[in-house]
């Protein structure tokens, strides 16, 4: 989760995070870069006392600030092109979810077990229990297994919501009538928290998401146990 004065993003939790955080640092050496070098060019402009009102055209320097933005961005879009097809790839889901947004909650239907349904609402303060996250936490966690390829389907019944959890790199609009899709992988064990991306009423903010991952035994015991309930 987020933490008070985070200047970065939260820690990877899957492997198509790691990548986008790879880009994000890729990106920003090619912003200081260019910042750099316009801040030096400026300061150079200021502060020189050599003037040439004569200079009708500079076809070297036309060349020089036509080629390189060229190769700058060219060097910006392979990683990111390379991204968006890994996110956009989905091959032999081991489990799929259905999420479906309302106001102002979120249901859960996992298609590989029919009987395998529920709501979860945020916890309000009162029922808090310590350790636990006011705003964050619900009463009915999304357990999946750890080092699976989880397929979501993600849809809403009213309004537009967004289904976003950042640790996982994920973020995908649930639009009424429609059935958007998305995979992650959790890498590793753990609690990871989101919260509804898409402004959708009063109570937006009063929806989060909780993914605990676990290893392929614990879920199975967390299946089983939601069945018979």
């Amino acid at each position: 989760m987020a933490h008070p004065s985070q200047l970065g993003f939260q820690d990877a939790a899957s492997p198509i995070m790691e990548e986008l955080l790879h880009f994000h640092d890729h990106a920003l050496m090619a912003v200081f870069l260019i910042s750099t070098l316009v801040l030096y060019i400026i300061t150079t402009m200021m502060t020189t006392k050599l003037t040439n009102t004569n200079a009708m055209d500079a076809q070297e320097i036309e060349m020089v600030w036509t080629i390189m933005p060229a190769i700058i961005l060219i060097v910006i879009a392979l990683p990111s092109l390379r991204i968006l097809y890994l996110m956009d790839e989905i091959s032999d889901p081991h489990l799929t979810i259905k999420a479906i947004g309302h106001q102002w909650y979120w249901s859960y239907e996992f298609t590989n077990y029919e009987d395998l349904v529920f709501d979860s609402y945020m916890l309000p303060t009162q029922s808090l229990t310590p350790g636990q996250f006011r705003l964050l936490e619900v009463d009915n966690r999304m357990v999946v297994p750890m080092e699976s390829p989880i397929r979501m389907l993600i849809s809403a019944e009213d309004v537009l919501h967004s289904w976003a959890v950042p640790s996982m790199g994920v973020k995908t609009d649930a639009i009424p009538g429609r059935l958007n899709q998305t995979t992650f992988i959790a890498s590793r064990p753990g609690v990871f928290y989101g919260q509804c991306s898409e402004i959708c009423g009063a109570n937006h903010s009063f929806m989060p998401i909780v993914v605990e991952a676990a290893p392929l035994n614990h879920f199975q015991k967390w299946s089983s146990s939601m069945l018979e309930a």
